[in-house]
């Protein structure tokens, strides 16, 4: 009997931890939500996920993450906000773990921004090819700490925003450990220029 009631109670557990996730579009304009919807399902697609329920309950997650980020920045202005978002910023990670990997969820975040967290790791590796493996990883940990900020960035403009405060730290942080910069992008734009040839 005891063993039937711990079954029944897990099933129960696993059906309400994978729910279905509604959107929420309730009150919002139907252009607006269209919109929304369509950011977040070509996100969603570079995935390329086989099942269709897990495909939409990512999408209504990425989704509602960008209604809750328009509520916060409508509302409130200021440390207000920066409290806000801080509160419930591990939210949105939680909620997609439901479905995701940690490698898919990276690839959510860095759809949610634009792809900078690669492409700049990469331009950072092309420029400067004597980087140490230490020294890659930290330009890595910089640029994933900058996309934090910026998936809870309101705009665009915010959101490149914090990768160039954290671009300006990496570059400082480059020079005091002897790279010359200058010269490092002269090179790397010599060797795309020969490669066009």
């Amino acid at each position: 009997m005891k063993k039937g009631l711990v079954i029944i109670g897990l099933v129960l557990l696993s059906t309400s931890v994978h729910a279905q996730v509604a959107l929420d579009s309730v009150g919002r304009k139907a252009d607006y939500v269209k919109n929304i919807l369509g950011r977040s399902e070509k996100i969603v697609n570079g995935l390329n996920l086989t099942s269709d329920y897990t495909r939409k309950n990512v999408v209504n997650i990425v989704c509602n993450r960008y209604f809750y980020l328009s509520d916060c920045q409508d509302k409130l202005k200021g440390d207000a906000l920066q409290a806000e978002l801080y509160r419930h910023h591990f939210e949105f990670a939680a909620a997609l773990g439901n479905y995701l990997s940690d490698k898919e969820i990276e690839a959510v975040k860095d759809g949610m921004t634009y792809g900078v967290v690669p492409k700049t790791y990469q331009a950072y590796q092309d420029m400067i090819p004597s980087l140490k493996e230490n020294e890659k990883l930290q330009i890595l940990n910089w640029l994933k700490e900058a996309r934090e900020f910026a998936v809870d960035a309101g705009t665009s403009k915010a959101k490149h925003g914090w990768f160039g405060k954290y671009k300006g730290r990496i570059n400082n942080w480059l020079s005091q450990r002897g790279y010359d910069l200058n010269k490092e992008r002269e090179g790397w734009n010599k060797r795309i220029a020969a490669q066009k040839k």
